[in-house]
């Protein structure tokens, strides 16, 4: 399945009658009442949203055809996908995380770093994860301050980056 976005990750089953708990990869919880379906990563048959409740964190789904626990444990830490179909325009200065990892990374004086391996999802911002020439990894946080420049066209992100945040 190429060109997936990860919306959310199954974090466990809440209560019997087959609900998961999903902790929402989107600044946005409500996108999943735009959603009909969705994929679960290893899995390649749509699920059809029946039923979304809100917690303050986390996004309760339960799917049609799944009303009881034992369908859906096996669901446990497996993340929830949509396809380019679904994919939503975003505000500007906002990405989706697939278009970022696989970016090469400069410094504002043109020095290659290296990629972008993965993001680091926090509360407040993300980290960018490069893996520098050297094979290491380093880990940047996704702020204008760091990170003045995010091109998707020419696959380049620019970092200033302070005095010891990549040696």
């Amino acid at each position: 399945m190429k060109n997936m976005l990860r919306v959310g990750k199954i974090t466990n089953t809440h209560g019997i009658r087959g609900d998961v708990k999903v902790l929402p990869l989107t600044d946005y919880m409500e996108r999943f009442e735009e959603l009909e379906w969705i994929y679960i990563d290893g899995y390649r048959e749509k699920f059809y949203i029946e039923n979304i409740k809100y917690k303050p964190t986390l996004v309760i789904l339960s799917f049609k055809g799944y009303e009881d626990i034992n369908l859906v444990e096996k669901f446990k830490d497996k993340y929830l996908l949509i396809d380019e179909t679904q994919r939503r325009d975003l505000p500007e200065d906002t990405y989706y995380i697939a278009d970022i990892i696989g970016l090469d990374v400069y410094t504002v004086k043109d020095e290659y770093v290296g990629k972008v391996k993965d993001i680091i999802q926090t509360g407040s911002s993300e980290v960018y994860i490069i893996k520098g020439t050297d094979n290491k990894e380093i880990m940047i946080p996704a702020v204008k301050e760091f990170i003045p420049e995010i091109s998707l066209d020419k696959r380049k992100i620019v970092i200033d980056p302070i005095e010891g945040m990549i040696e």
